[in-house]
């Protein structure tokens, strides 16, 4: 696992037992906790991966943990601690959104094939790009997402997709 800044880059690299969420490995379905996280890491707070999960499975216990997470769960989490969060699902806003914000979630459903998933991915806008976290199942590090969100959902065929966007609490 790369915590370089003490960011997940990706999820599969979790040992099986570290940091279980519900009934699996985080490895398996910690994308909502660790989306969350890794949000704080680039606002510059460190948390306890622990302290995100037992928050996460204490305010919604049924939906998150057992399979995954509830997909505006990431929004309640961040505005039950202060942040100001502003939530959409109009991908033609999701630039001028996230470019707004310090950080946001991208919440997306896939396909490949017969197998069908959804996932949550940091991001932040950075350097006249976008960058996201725990992106790919394949991710070593930061991924490039280039300069439209709208874009890269298309390119990668994701769909039905949600951005959570968060203001860093302690700025104006």
């Amino acid at each position: 696992m790369n915590t370089e800044r003490n960011l997940i880059f990706n999820q599969k690299d979790i040992p099986r037992k570290q940091w279980r969420y519900g009934f699996r490995s985080s490895a398996v379905t910690g994308c909502g906790w660790i989306a969350a996280y890794n949000v704080l890491s680039l606002m510059g707070y460190y948390i306890r991966p622990e302290i995100v999960i037992r928050d996460y499975q204490w305010h919604l216990p049924i939906l998150n943990g057992p399979f995954g997470t509830f997909v505006l769960e990431p929004a309640s989490y961040f505005k039950r601690r202060g942040f100001r969060v502003k939530i959409s699902t109009l991908q033609r806003r999701f630039d001028e959104i996230a470019m707004a914000h310090d950080a946001c979630i991208l919440f997306y459903y896939w396909r490949r094939k017969f197998k069908f998933g959804a996932h949550f991915a940091a991001l932040q806008f950075k350097d006249g790009k976008f960058v996201g976290y725990n992106t790919f199942s394949n991710s070593k590090g930061p991924d490039d997402y280039g300069i439209s969100l709208e874009s890269f959902l298309k390119k990668q065929r994701y769909f039905f997709p949600v951005l959570i966007a968060i203001k860093d609490k302690r700025r104006k």
